[in-house]
């Protein structure tokens, strides 16, 4: 089997992805999930937060929502900050609700190989143990999301 986390592969994810919804947002800036989705969005990227404590609470630009099924139709990427026994449950929710699902996203330390088969058995690209906050400047820089799109097309 290939490294499905190559950096091409993750490069691709990186440049096409434009709508995440990331799965255990925290409103204290101290927590992973938080700067994660500070940096997402400072990049470029609509960052839409799941947390059912913090629904309808306003962060990054973008309301905060209860469950992945309520994400908008256009979110083509979920990254995920729960234990990886959490991670099936919350990626057949996404299979079923979000039809512009394009990447499954576990962040480090996160495994879940039954959601990862189900997920790529629909086409569905899938990334463990990695962090987007990490990866997008060691393969950019500084850069942002439309420079990276206008050099892609």
């Amino acid at each position: 089997m290939t490294d499905q986390n190559n950096d091409s592969r993750i490069a691709q994810i990186l440049t096409s992805t434009k709508v995440i919804g990331l799965v255990g947002l925290s409103n204290k800036p101290e927590r992973a999930s938080h700067r994660v989705a500070n940096f997402l969005a400072a990049k470029g990227y609509r960052v839409i937060g799941v947390n059912p404590g913090l629904a309808g609470q306003e962060m990054f630009g973008e309301l905060v929502v209860a469950s992945v099924s309520e994400l908008p139709a256009e979110t083509d990427m979920i990254d995920l900050f729960r234990n990886s026994d959490a991670v099936g449950p919350i990626v057949d929710e996404a299979l079923e609700a979000l039809p512009g699902l394009k990447t499954v996203w576990m962040q480090l330390e996160i495994f879940n190989a039954g959601a990862r088969a189900k997920a790529e058995a629909k086409g569905i690209a899938v990334v463990e143990d990695r962090c987007p906050k990490i990866e997008f400047p060691r393969l950019f820089g500084e850069r942002n999301l439309a420079e990276l799109q206008e050099v892609s097309v």
